[in-house]
């Protein structure tokens, strides 16, 4: 479905470049996707990145936020293709300890 393609797409985004350092430790969660109601043909795309250690989130935000400027820059541009109009691109980091082995996060990140 449209969420399904839109988490892939920002996850591809934020794993870019990292040459297997975090893989298998990043989920995206799409909290919603709406018409923006002062932008015409825009759409807000509201998302969260969860990383299971606070230091895998310095990873994924690099020096002075950088990194994640460009994986914001990055996914905002394939949204732009998959959704075939402008996107706002709302994209935030959590820490969810240990995600992977918990059925219920699990479950909320669509696994």
């Amino acid at each position: 479905d449209r969420d399904t393609r839109i988490s892939e797409l920002i996850r591809e985004a934020a794993l870019a470049g990292l040459h297997d350092e975090l893989p298998h430790s990043v989920a995206v969660q799409v909290d919603e996707v709406l018409p923006d109601e002062e932008r015409e043909g825009v759409l807000d795309v509201h998302a969260v990145i969860f990383v299971e250690r606070e230091g895998q989130k310095r990873i994924l935000r690099g020096k002075d936020n950088r990194r994640m400027g460009r994986i914001i820059h990055n996914a905002r541009k394939g949204l732009i293709d998959l959704l075939g109009q402008n996107v706002y691109l709302d994209l935030r980091m959590k820490v969810a300890k240990n995600w992977q082995s918990d059925p219920k996060q699990l479950g909320k990140l669509g696994f």
